[in-house]
């Protein structure tokens, strides 16, 4: 079986499993889905989504965010970690997007990997989820279950995404690294992983994470 047939073999499996997939991340608009995005690095979902509805709650846009100080962002979304840098990131990027982009988040990116504490990650997934264009947003989830499933090396997240990209549609893409993110939580955790009893290691897993 080559790649292509292994990961179109995958996919079947992803549809069958997630024919839907809402965004996990809690957001109203690209602006939104921003903060959002920049907030969950090193961060679970789950606690972004309980800090975001104070934080948008006074600042939901660009324009009302820069009302607020860097200190009073911080005091707010201190439960997701690292948060004077991220304050900082969100206070900074809001003022950009006002000034170069006139209150609205750009779509292009280039544009978005030139926002403070904004990474290719967090642009693939403002790219695919705000404005739907075709990318491939590699967290964690995906970049280890990618060299699980022997889709990649697992050299980094770049090499993953390149790899990935290269054996599905691109039409794909967008649907497909959230069906990937899901099927990790609920199936192929980093931990107390049993490759016999996942539904894709199990057929499709490198042999060393097989039990004999």
């Amino acid at each position: 079986m080559t790649k292509k047939e292994k990961a179109a073999e995958i996919a079947k499996i992803l549809d069958n499993l997630y024919p839907q997939t809402p965004i996990p991340l809690s957001h109203q608009d690209a602006y939104t889905l921003l903060v959002a995005v920049l907030l969950s690095a090193q961060c679970t979902d789950e606690r972004v989504n309980k800090v975001t509805p104070h934080l948008f709650k006074l600042a939901d846009n660009p324009f009302d965010m820069v009302k607020l100080t860097v200190p009073e962002i911080a005091d707010i979304i201190r439960p997701c970690g690292l948060s004077p840098r991220k304050s900082k990131a969100i206070f900074d990027l809001s003022h950009i997007i006002i000034n170069e982009h006139k209150g609205s988040v750009p779509a292009s990116f280039e544009q978005l990997e030139a926002l403070p504490g904004v990474g290719h990650k967090t642009a693939s997934v403002v790219m695919s989820q705000a404005f739907g264009i075709p990318a491939f947003p590699i967290d964690t989830h995906i970049h280890r279950l990618a060299y699980r499933w022997g889709l990649s090396t697992g050299k980094n997240v770049e090499k993953t995404e390149k790899d990935l990209k290269r054996l599905f549609p691109e039409e794909t893409w967008n649907k497909l690294h959230l069906q990937i993110i899901y099927f990790g939580r609920e199936y192929c955790k980093a931990r107390g992983h049993d490759p016999a009893e996942c539904p894709i290691c199990s057929k499709y897993g490198r042999k060393t994470l097989k039990k004999s």
